[in-house]
């Protein structure tokens, strides 16, 4: 009998959840989840996590006191949240979760490492192997530096907003551990600067991961290559033996539902055999390659402002439930009292 194509994108590539939703992850069993701002924002909108962001605001509170002002504690809070949103998943997972730096910091080098180290040692204080933890930073020039200091102080690192090759060969020199490539955001820009739609191998995405894949393995350099930001599963299938997909739930039960052959489209030993250019990547080529192309420095830019944003609404979020917990506390005591 045929399996799935789930089951047959498993045996060629590490599936991974792209979502915060710890019940979602539990029922697709991938080998290792991604988060971002934005998965982590929707999830503590969702009823059956207050109580995770109820603990992280009481927790915060409690560190700075009862004459801490709330915007101090939900400060805190924020900076704690996605590394327990974390915690829980690594608890259902085998493998590794992706924890993002704030992305107002991608263009400070010195200011990503800070955060970097105190979201491991925030996993070290849960008793969370950092080989289990990838710190998430966007792939401007600022935060590739960044992430090559941290992979030489054994934190590995996964960077992503990665749009153009440029951005993915300082990656590779860089020696990180592993890069998100955003396929559908990649297609997003071409319909809308083109006007036409695109399927399959024309999908400007998936060439753009395929070109990455075969680059690194061509040259054997030892960071791995992610796709993600998946909108379709026409998508997800075009890059099968990819070394790592991260894919939503919904798209996971797609690919659970279909049963037809998937044919390994990525494969090593054939990228070995291609006639590939060698880019010899500084700071001067980067910069250069981001400011022709169009695609990869608007992408870059929107990415940033849009996690940026999401990070914005999540601090809103945590002072808004401070607030209503501080209320429920003062009827109890008011309650009480009479």
């Amino acid at each position: 009998m045929l399996k799935n194509e789930l089951e047959q994108l498993r045996e060629m590539t590490v599936i991974v959840a792209d979502t915060g939703d710890i019940e979602a992850i539990e029922k697709v069993k991938p080998q290792d989840a991604t988060t971002n701002p934005s998965l982590i924002t929707t999830a503590t909108q969702m009823p059956q996590y207050q109580p995770i962001m109820d603990g992280v605001l009481k927790e915060a509170k409690k560190k700075l006191g009862a004459s801490a002002k709330d915007s101090d504690v939900a400060n805190l809070a924020f900076k704690h949240l996605a590394v327990e949103f974390g915690t829980r998943i690594l608890k259902i997972i085998p493998g590794r979760v992706s924890t993002e730096v704030d992305a107002r910091l991608s263009y400070d080098t010195e200011a990503t490492l800070k955060q970097a180290r105190e979201i491991i040692q925030q996993y070290d204080e849960h008793g969370v192997s950092r080989e289990r933890v990838l710190i998430k930073i966007a792939s401007t020039w600022e935060g590739i530096k960044a992430a090559e200091i941290l992979e030489k102080e054994g934190i590995h690192c996964n960077l992503t907003l990665l749009f153009g090759i440029h951005q993915a060969i300082a990656c590779a020199e860089a020696k990180v551990t592993l890069i998100s490539p955003f396929v559908g955001r990649i297609l997003d820009w071409y319909k809308k600067d083109t006007g036409k739609d695109y399927v399959g191998a024309d999908d400007p995405g998936v060439q753009s991961v395929t070109r990455i894949y075969n680059y690194f393995k061509k040259f054997g350099y030892k960071t791995l290559v992610m796709g993600a930001s998946f909108r379709n599963i026409g998508e997800i299938e075009q890059l099968a033996g990819c070394d790592l997909l991260t894919i939503s739930p919904k798209l996971l039960e797609e690919l659970e539902r279909k049963q037809e052959e998937l044919p390994r489209k990525l494969d090593p030993e054939n990228s070995r055999k291609m006639q590939i250019e060698k880019i010899a990547m500084d700071q001067k080529t980067f910069e250069k390659m981001h400011a022709e192309d169009r695609m990869a420095h608007d992408k870059l830019k929107e990415g940033i402002e849009g996690f940026s944003g999401a990070l914005e609404n999540l601090e809103k979020l945590l002072a808004k439930r401070l607030t209503e917990l501080g209320a429920g506390k003062q009827e109890t005591v008011g309650a009480a009292s009479r």
